[in-house]
């Protein structure tokens, strides 16, 4: 058979004890053999690779225990062995991200755990400038130094570094991210990255990080005094500040904002699109040419208690400076502003078309390889009517005098998705739950 064990610096219990007693072979982790009790002529290897150790390994004729560090089940190698075929027995130990936040001497039931192993460190960068409190697990090329130069200087955080924890070369450094960037780190396991204002956290009732919004498109007025004012030049329909809460609705569901995204929005007029991104989790930076814009809409940022990086002036002269974005939305700008950032590549761009604009965006879109589409949306609010009779009471609801002007959103995206094939039933048949008995308080059926 084959076991799974998870070390952690603490004596191992009695059955890890007796599945490394019984192994014919042991494999592990370096540094994490030593002190077992292994009996003579027992074969071990010590590698950073223990799943590609095991393979043509046959662990159904022989005891067979992997010895690696914390909680080999949280993003650790049991996923890769289940995948493989096998089917481990797994005796745990305390998970490393607990045991570095036990070193912090903070609670983690509210913290984001992320990976920026296996190409990860650019989503792992993004998750921590937009959220209080991050646990990432390291690897080659994706470690403290790393992860602060791709944070540092736009994010400010404090880092702690955890390196061999609960082992014989143990070392936890509380370091910023600038000095992190210059000094030795000697094979760490996970690093905190924390914003000291926040790192406590609140009390919740779910683990990980803050729930998405409970509602979206947010009311016009929800993005300070600024809106309906005139921008010098504004490209958006009728000159206003801002986007009606109908059309921002289907940029953000055009955006589709995530943990780990990171979003442009380039001159929407009153940063309503990158605060409503926010909200979900994703890391954003707002765009704005005008200093006023700039300043309302770090008030609207403030009031809503999330987290937006600010860059004042045209995209096209900051775009050398700035991270690099999975999805762009741009408010104003025009064709040229959409190539400029359909050359980065994103994976999703949305644009709000002027007259005239919509025919050189789609090509410029097509152009770099996105899969384009438009739409002209209007909205026409509806206004409460009361009867003034009492013979007909109740509200009636009547169109509003002032119809919305009609938008015109231009989007694209790269590697469009194709709609998943309906799974047959015969894979997984649908089942009938049979109702409560009556003085359970089940329904009648």
């Amino acid at each position: 058979m084959l076991t799974i064990i998870g070390r952690d610096g603490t004596p191992l219990p009695e059955p890890a004890l007796a599945a490394v007693r019984d192994a014919a072979l042991l494999v592990g982790e370096p540094g994490r053999l030593a002190d077992l009790p292994v009996a003579r002529g027992v074969r071990t290897l010590a590698t950073n690779d223990p799943v590609g150790a095991l393979q043509g390994i046959d662990v159904t004729e022989q005891n067979v225990v992997v010895v690696v560090d914390g909680d080999p089940g949280y993003f650790g190698i049991v996923r890769e062995l289940l995948e493989q075929g096998h089917a481990p027995d797994v005796l745990p130990s305390t998970p490393l991200v607990a045991r570095a936040f036990a070193q912090a001497g903070l609670p983690w039931e509210d913290a984001l755990v992320v990976s920026a192993r296996d190409g990860n460190l650019r989503r792992a960068a993004n998750a921590c400038r937009a959220h209080p409190k991050v646990a990432v697990l390291t690897g080659p090329g994706a470690g403290p130094a790393e992860l602060a130069r791709a944070l540092f200087p736009v994010t400010p955080r404090s880092f702690v570094v955890c390196e061999d924890l609960d082992g014989p070369r143990e070392r936890v450094v509380y370091v910023r991210p600038a000095e992190a960037t210059t000094r030795p780190w000697n094979d760490p396991d996970v690093v905190l990255v924390l914003d000291n204002r926040r790192a406590l956290g609140e009390t919740g009732w779910i683990s990980g990080a803050a729930l998405g919004p409970a509602g979206w498109a947010l009311p016009q007025d929800a993005f300070g005094e600024g809106t309906g004012a005139r921008l010098p030049g504004a490209r958006l329909p009728g000159a206003r500040l801002g986007l009606s809460p109908d059309v921002r609705a289907f940029v953000l569901a055009k955006l589709g904002p995530r943990i780990g995204d990171m979003v442009w929005d380039v001159e929407s007029g009153d940063g309503s699109v990158g605060i409503e991104c926010a909200r979900f989790g994703a890391a954003v930076v707002a765009i704005e040419r005008d200093k006023a814009t700039c300043d309302r809409i770090r008030e609207s940022v403030r009031l809503h208690g999330v987290k937006v990086a600010m860059a004042c002036g045209d995209v096209r002269s900051t775009i050398d400076h700035m991270p690099e974005p999975d999805a762009v939305f741009i408010g104003r700008g025009g064709p040229e502003t959409v190539q400029a950032c359909a050359a980065l590549n994103p994976d999703r761009i949305v644009v709000i078309a002027a007259d005239g604009e919509t025919q050189p965006i789609l090509d410029a879109l097509v152009k770099r390889g996105f899969t384009a589409e438009a739409v002209q949306l209007q909205a026409t609010r509806l206004t409460l009517r009361t009867s003034d009779t009492a013979d007909t009471p109740g509200a009636a609801s009547a169109p509003s005098p002032e119809p919305a002007d009609p938008v015109i959103v231009v989007w694209g995206e790269r590697g469009a998705r194709s709609v998943p094939r309906r799974p047959s039933r015969t894979v997984r048949p649908i089942e009938t739950i049979s109702a409560l008995p009556a003085d359970l308080g089940g329904p009648e059926v």
